[in-house]
């Protein structure tokens, strides 16, 4: 893991051009998949998801509206969930690789992560930016996620889990790492609230409040995932 991590070229792209309309999640469409580019639509708010089918089309950068946001403070993690931690080894950044495939397996319904977008969030990953976040049991690897880490942002991208438990046990290793020194300015970015998050306590945002605590969030110190 390289940290702290090496800031890349900056983007030709004039991302922050993009004007959403209130409502709307799908921002923009184009650029390019490079470090520099990816960085600065997440210091934006926008992350990529090409359109299209699989995801194969043009890049699309999404800004979801509300947005589903992790805050310092509101993991839920209920008494079987909290027993159910004790069966998994958690890892950062030793099978990132491995995560983002089993994120990107074609048999799961509505993928969107295509070869060009494993390929660019392993060139994040090698810079210090990307990281994984594993559940393990019994020496496999069963479960986890990944994302991108920007001082007091940590934006997950996916997860995946093969064992009950194993994506959930990932992201509370990941929001108790995350937000241990205390900084009321973190955020763990979840994209969307889904039933599934809201039980672990993902809050919904507008799209204003999002953009301003995330001013705020980028400001904070980065973290050493796995320290």
């Amino acid at each position: 893991m390289v940290f702290p991590p090496i800031e890349p070229p900056a983007t030709p792209w004039h991302l922050d051009d993009a004007q959403p309309d209130p409502g709307d999640d799908l921002v923009a469409a184009g650029a390019d998949l490079e470090p520099g580019t990816l960085l600065a639509g997440y210091r934006l708010g926008l992350f990529p998801m090409g359109l299209g089918h699989h995801g194969t089309g043009a890049i699309g950068w999404w800004s979801p509206d509300p947005r589903g946001v992790l805050p310092a403070g509101a993991l839920k993690v209920r008494r079987s969930l909290r027993k159910a931690i004790d069966r998994f080894d958690v890892r950062v950044d030793t099978a990132f690789d491995e995560v983002v495939a089993h994120c990107a397996d074609p048999s799961r319904e509505g993928r969107w992560i295509t070869d060009d977008i494993a390929a660019a969030y392993r060139r994040l990953h090698d810079l210090g930016w990307a990281h994984s976040v594993e559940a393990w049991q019994d020496g496999v690897l069963v479960g986890g996620l990944y994302g991108v880490s920007i001082g007091g942002l940590f934006a997950g991208e996916s997860m995946f889990h093969t064992v009950r438990d194993a994506s959930k046990v990932a992201l509370v290793g990941l929001v108790e790492r995350f937000h241990r020194d205390g900084d009321p300015r973190r955020l763990v970015d979840v994209q969307w609230a889904t039933d599934h998050l809201s039980r672990l306590g993902a809050q919904e945002w507008p799209r204003e409040t999002y953009l301003a605590r995330l001013a705020e969030a980028v400001q904070a110190p980065q973290v050493d995932l796995s320290a």
